[in-house]
């Protein structure tokens, strides 16, 4: 479970019914069917307009991966990964790798080194790596577009949904008792359109963005790990190459690791 959203989604809640309360608001104000029925299915009515059937499916999936944690592999563990395979492929030759295959659980570094084992060249394991990582950010640019857009149209919606509100109420002006709740419940779905959009939609969009960030990240090391490995680098090499991608905090325990320092001994 992903703590950060939930503790968003909290904060959120306590942020808005406390502030009603503050402000003298009844939050039994904001169960009005109609506004909810403005904001919500007309915010769905606009996706479905804006993206195809495909894309709205998967919805469920991306709902999934921010409320998820992401469980992605170490930067300091694929970095001794990858010095540990160079050295098997400087001793042993590089179809050695082939029987490390069946221990690897990424699809992408899997396949990667199979590429490599296969024998094919330099820029055509890098050619089809690159592809595949623009692919998944296009699939993902895609999920966390339909957020945005849905943070785009939900607070027009509480726009409409008040207009829609107050010729209600202007159309009661006759009964006085009436017309300030009418008012009330007009606004009820600005309120909503504006919560939603900014503090929902937008946000699980810059979540989605955030941990698709990571995981490109994550890929483009490992071209760079794999390219290493091709190229017959040597391990302390492909360390150093691949400490560019990790924070300079993190790098300086790796830098002063059992395992570079013995690497480091043995070059010397």
């Amino acid at each position: 479970m992903e703590k950060s959203t939930i503790i968003g989604l909290v904060l959120a809640v306590i942020a808005v019914g406390v502030g009603m309360i503050l402000k003298g608001a009844s939050l039994a104000s904001l169960v009005n069917p109609a506004a909810i029925l403005i904001i919500f299915v007309g915010t769905a009515a606009s996706l479905f307009i804006g993206f195809t059937l495909e894309e709205i499916k998967k919805i469920p999936k991306l709902f999934k991966i921010v409320f998820t944690e992401q469980k992605l592999r170490s930067k300091m563990d694929l970095i001794n990964w990858f010095a540990d395979m160079i050295s098997i492929t400087r001793r042993e030759g590089l179809l050695s790798l082939e029987a490390k295959l069946d221990e690897i659980q990424d699809p992408f570094l899997k396949g990667g080194l199979r590429l490599i084992i296969d024998g094919n060249d330099h820029e055509f394991v890098r050619d089809v790596l690159l592809e595949d990582v623009s692919a998944m950010e296009e699939r993902h640019r895609t999920g966390a577009l339909i957020f945005t857009q849905a943070g785009t149209y939900a607070p027009t919606l509480g726009v409409l949904g008040a207009v829609v509100g107050l010729i209600a109420a202007l159309s009661n002006l006759s009964e006085v008792e009436k017309l300030g709740h009418l008012i009330s419940a007009a606004f009820v779905a600005t309120l909503l359109g504006i919560f939603s959009g900014y503090v929902l939609w937008h946000p699980i969009a810059n979540k989605l963005k955030v941990k698709s960030k990571k995981e490109v990240e994550l890929k483009l090391m490992m071209i760079e790990g794999l390219l290493s490995i091709q190229a017959g680098v040597s391990a302390i090499a492909v360390r150093q190459k691949l400490l560019v991608f990790v924070p300079n905090a993190e790098r300086g325990e790796e830098e002063t690791a059992p395992g570079a320092q013995k690497e480091a001994a043995e070059l010397g």
